[in-house]
C-alpha cells in the first residue's frame, strides 16, 4: 500500500498504529459491509497528499480498519472473534466489538448512550440483541455468513467499536501498570508494554494535528496510545490539571466521552465514561477536554 503522492514511501503497521501513516478521514472511515478497504483507500480523499508517511502526525480512524482488515487475511478470522480469541477470553473480559461476541447477560447490561438533549444516539437496545450489529451492506443486508477475511475490517468498528464495561476497561488499564501481568500470569512482555505506551510522536509547533476534533488535546503518540501534560505551546491536554505524564486513551462519540489514564510512576489510574456531552461542550479550566471529563478525573 502507497499514498500516491509519495508512491515510494513505505507505510508500516507502526504509521498506521501512531496515526502518521497519511492517511485522513476525509472519505469516511464507516463502510457498508458490502464496500471493501481496498475500493475506500482508491478514494483520493482518503490520503494526505501534503505530508509523506511518517512525516507529520493526523489522528485517522481509518487506519485501524485497515489494520483489522490485515488481520483477518492473515489469519482468515473474522476481526471480533480474534480479538476474544487473543486477547478478550484469556483476560477474563466480557467485552466485545459491534456486539456480535457478547453473551445475552453482557448485553442485557448495555448502556445506552445520550446525546445533549437526552435523546439516544446509540445502543438504545432495551437489553435485547440488536438485530444488525454492524453496518448493513448497501442494500440493507447484514448476514455475517457473507464476512470475507480482509475484505472489510471496518465491520466491527476495530477504531471505537469495543463494548467494554469501566471495571474491565481498569483491568486492561493494572494489565499495562503490571508490566504486561493479569492475575500473576505474564500476558504480554515489559518489552511489548515499553513498545506500546512509549511516545513515537511529539509535536513540535508545525508536525502534526494536535486533535481530531479539539485542537491541543494530543500533542504525544505512541502505538494507539497518548501521553497527557505536554509541556508545548499549543498544547493544552492535561486533564488533571497536575503536570503528570499519564499515559492512555481517551474516547469521544456519541455524546459519549471516556478515558482510561495510567500514572506509571505512581502505579495508579483511572476510567471513566460520561454520557450526553454535546459536541460543543464547555471545555475545562486550562485545558482542551471538555469540562464534564475534568469533573470526572479530577474528583477521582
Amino acid at each position: 500500500m502507497r499514498n500516491p503522492a509519495f508512491p515510494d514511501r513505505v507505510i508500516t503497521l507502526r504509521l498506521l498504529l501512531s496515526h502518521r501513516a497519511s492517511l485522513t478521514d476525509a472519505a469516511d472511515y464507516v463502510l457498508p459491509f458490502d464496500q471493501s478497504v481496498r475500493d475506500k483507500l482508491a478514494d483520493p480523499k482518503a490520503w494526505d497528499r501534503e505530508h509523506a508517511p511518517g512525516s507529520f502526525y493526523r489522528y485517522a480512524n481509518l487506519n485501524f480498519p485497515l489494520i483489522a482488515s490485515v488481520m483477518e487475511r492473515a489469519t482468515g478470522e473474522r476481526f471480533d472473534r480474534l480479538m476474544a480469541r487473543l486477547v478478550i477470553d484469556p483476560l477474563g473480559l466480557k467485552a466485545c466489538f459491534n456486539w456480535a461476541s457478547c453473551d445475552d447477560a453482557t448485553i442485557g447490561r448495555a448502556v445506552t448512550l445520550y446525546g445533549a438533549d437526552g435523546a439516544p444516539l446509540r445502543d438504545d437496545d432495551h437489553g435485547v440483541r440488536p438485530g444488525c450489529p454492524i453496518v448493513p451492506a448497501r442494500d440493507g443486508n447484514c448476514d455475517l455468513a457473507r464476512w470475507q477475511a480482509g475484505f472489510n475490517g471496518a465491520s466491527f468498528s476495530p477504531q471505537g467499536g469495543l463494548r467494554i464495561s469501566m471495571r474491565d476497561l481498569a483491568r486492561i488499564g493494572q494489565l499495562l501498570l503490571n508490566r504486561g501481568r493479569a492475575d500473576g500470569t505474564a500476558f504480554l512482555s515489559p518489552a511489548s508494554i515499553d513498545l506500546l505506551l512509549a511516545p513515537v510522536w511529539t509535536y513540535d509547533g508545525s508536525n502534526g494535528v494536535t486533535g481530531e476534533t479539539t485542537p491541543g488535546t494530543i500533542c504525544r503518540y505512541g502505538l494507539a496510545t497518548q501521553t497527557l501534560a505536554t509541556k508545548a505551546e499549543g498544547c493544552r491536554e492535561d486533564l488533571f490539571g497536575d503536570g503528570i505524564p499519564r499515559v492512555g486513551h481517551a474516547g469521544e462519540a456519541y455524546g459519549l466521552r471516556s478515558g482510561l489514564w495510567i500514572d506509571l510512576k505512581a502505579g495508579t489510574g483511572i476510567a471513566y465514561f460520561v454520557t450526553a456531552v454535546a459536541d460543543d461542550a464547555p471545555l475545562g479550566p486550562k485545558t482542551n477536554f471538555s469540562q464534564a471529563e475534568v469533573e470526572i478525573a479530577r474528583e477521582r
